[in-house]
């Protein structure tokens, strides 16, 4: 059960970052999904670097979201370097 809460999480962090970020990215349902839960991810780890996040502690929705959002702009950088 802990999985399907894991991308079910995944999806709406995913879509609320895509709705903040601008211009349109081509993505589908998928990796929409894996978006959220790859930001969950990056910023879980981020945090604890910083010393936000205690080792063992994740980080929550937002930081999911936030995440999601670093990823997306990483993403558009490297799509205008190969325009």
């Amino acid at each position: 059960m802990h999985i399907v809460w894991t991308i079910l999480l995944g999806l709406a962090a995913g879509v609320i970052a895509k709705l903040i970020f601008p211009g349109k990215e081509n993505m589908g349902w998928i990796m929409t999904t894996l978006l959220g839960i790859a930001g969950s991810f990056l910023s879980t780890y981020l945090g604890q670097f910083l010393k936000i996040y205690e080792p063992g502690e994740t980080a929550g929705f937002i930081g999911a979201i936030i995440g999601a959002l670093i990823i997306l702009f990483i993403i558009s950088l490297f799509r205008r370097k190969a325009r």
